[in-house]
């Protein structure tokens, strides 16, 4: 075996990760194997090379960089909803052969613990709006604004209106989990325990940091909800720990937001739409 072969294969190591037992004794980690083919490494090859840390954080950053065309017409607020989520997907599958073992699925797990975080956002939620609202701090400061609560149905059509619900809905439920839970539980959770060498720090490694660290952050994506997203994510971060599965986080993720948006259509509770 020349240079150049061995070269590209400890290349490839970096970056290619092997299947773990998620009943093993350690956390996950990205240990890796070497695979070596005759092609020509792809624009993906190099990029993953030279950045490993998008295969977790590109998916996401796609998503989020698509939600930036979300200036329609509310008639055709279908599209960018269409968008975003096709063009987050389409990032995860470009990356599919990067990506980290997912573990196992959990299902019911995931059905009772999602549709528990989902009561948890609701209840939450308002009580935290009533003490805000009784404590006579509503709308100060910022952080103690209350969400107006708009009625999304008014002045577009029925069929309009269950076009964009079913394709929020579907996005909310599959897009939105993968995205996200590759993102904050696959890399920020090690991120947050070691930077620059995040691709080394086992999955499922708890620290105190990382554990409040990415909980405190999650108010970055839900500002409006910053109280309860905390606590949401505490229970995200938990729940990785205990069964070390990203894939059972994503089905975890994907049904509270599904339990949610059926409270939310059901009850017309329109400030969590």
């Amino acid at each position: 075996m020349g240079n150049g072969a061995a070269a590209e294969i400890r290349s490839v190591e970096r970056i290619r990760p092997v299947r773990c037992d998620q009943n093993s004794r350690g956390p996950m980690s990205d240990n890796v194997q070497p695979t070596v083919s005759g092609a020509a490494p792809t624009w993906v090859d190099r990029l993953v090379r030279a950045q490993p840390e998008v295969v977790l954080m590109g998916p996401f950053m796609v998503y989020l960089l698509l939600l930036g065309l979300d200036r329609f017409p509310d008639s055709l607020r279908a599209i960018p909803i269409a968008i975003r989520g096709v063009g987050g997907l389409w990032a995860v599958w470009v990356l599919r052969k990067y990506l980290p073992p997912l573990g196992r699925p959990h299902l019911p797990l995931a059905v009772v613990f999602g549709c528990i975080a989902a009561a948890g956002w609701v209840a939450g939620q308002h009580l935290f709006n009533s003490a805000v609202t009784h404590a006579g701090v509503a709308g100060k400061w910022y952080i103690f604004d209350l969400v107006e609560p708009v009625d999304p149905r008014t002045g577009i059509s029925p069929g309009a209106w269950w076009s964009q619900a079913v394709l929020r809905i579907t996005v909310a439920v599959i897009t939105v989990p993968i995205v996200e839970e590759l993102f904050w539980r696959g890399f920020m959770l090690r991120a947050f325990i070691d930077w620059h060498r995040w691709d080394r720090v086992p999955m499922g490694t708890f620290t105190w940091f990382s554990f409040l660290g990415t909980s405190l952050l999650s108010v970055a994506q839900h500002p409006s909800n910053w109280a309860v997203s905390i606590f949401c994510w505490m229970l995200f971060n938990a729940l990785f720990y205990w069964k070390r599965s990203l894939l059972f986080l994503i089905l975890v993720h994907g049904v509270t937001n599904l339990a949610l948006y059926v409270y939310v259509i059901a009850w017309g509770d329109w400030i969590f739409w």
